[in-house]
């Protein structure tokens, strides 16, 4: 099943779906003061929303330690850059050297492969879009982060917009400094996934990790199709946390 917009897969049941637009009807209509209310967003965290929070903590987790900046290639709402860049002022504040940058179209998918992405995801050009001017409504929100940790006067985040199989490549070309601490794949299409992994490859190094939103997925076969052909599986360990189904990642060894 798709939503009523953008394209985005929801595979809910009808019960689910019914529930989760009671629970936005809740959000919109809260009767919390405004200084109150982001302060209690946990009462509208479901428990699947809540685990891919705990997901992203145990995996800053094990870059805090290591140098470079987070990559994210797929931003759509960019609620995973938001997460991070709260992370960043939990574990490391200090650190200007933890750039978080964000790959996307934000117009949605670009260059679908039917033969490596598949029959079952049923998407064209296009699906996965945002709102018109949403870019620059993240880029606010992401200004409103950094604003509330230390250093603030030093942006440490970019979001880079356009298709990312040029992109990718023309950012690494003009950041040739660029060492990749941890990359997160959620491009769900085979070409931008297999563009990004070949660009990064030379900015990685052990302790690097990769997280990967569709790996094993019959609906997007793309992603895993790409990391076969760049970086073989066989000799990856590919893990998860008991909290997420879908999440994987690879910490380089």
């Amino acid at each position: 099943m798709k939503t009523e917009k953008h394209d985005a897969i929801v595979l809910s049941s009808s019960d689910e779906k019914a529930v989760n637009k009671r629970f936005v009807e809740s959000f919109k209509s809260a009767p919390l003061p405004d200084d109150e209310l982001l302060a209690n967003l946990g009462i509208f965290l479901t428990s699947k929303t809540l685990s891919r929070v705990l997901f992203f903590n145990e995996i800053y987790k094990k870059i805090v330690t290591t140098h470079g900046v987070i990559c994210e290639f797929g931003v759509r709402w960019g609620q995973t850059l938001s997460v991070l860049s709260a992370l960043r002022g939990i574990y490391e504040p200090f650190n200007r050297h933890r750039k978080i940058i964000g790959f996307d179209t934000f117009a949605g998918f670009i260059g679908l492969d039917q033969e490596k992405d598949g029959p079952l995801c049923k998407c064209r050009d296009g699906s996965f879009s945002v709102s018109e001017g949403y870019e620059a409504y993240l880029n606010e929100i992401l200004a409103m982060q950094e604003a509330l940790n230390p250093i603030s006067h030093l942006k440490k985040w970019e979001l880079v917009k356009g298709d990312a199989t040029q992109t990718i490549p023309a950012y690494l070309q003009q950041h040739p400094e660029t060492l990749v601490s941890l990359a997160i794949f959620d491009f769900d299409i085979y070409q931008p996934t297999r563009v990004a992994l070949e660009a990064i490859k030379p900015h990685l190094f052990k302790g690097s990790v990769l997280v990967f939103d569709e790996l094993c997925d019959d609906i997007f076969p793309g992603e895993t199709i790409a990391l076969r052909e760049v970086f073989g599986t066989e000799n990856l360990r590919i893990q998860r946390h008991p909290m997420t189904a879908r999440v994987s990642y690879v910490v380089l060894e």
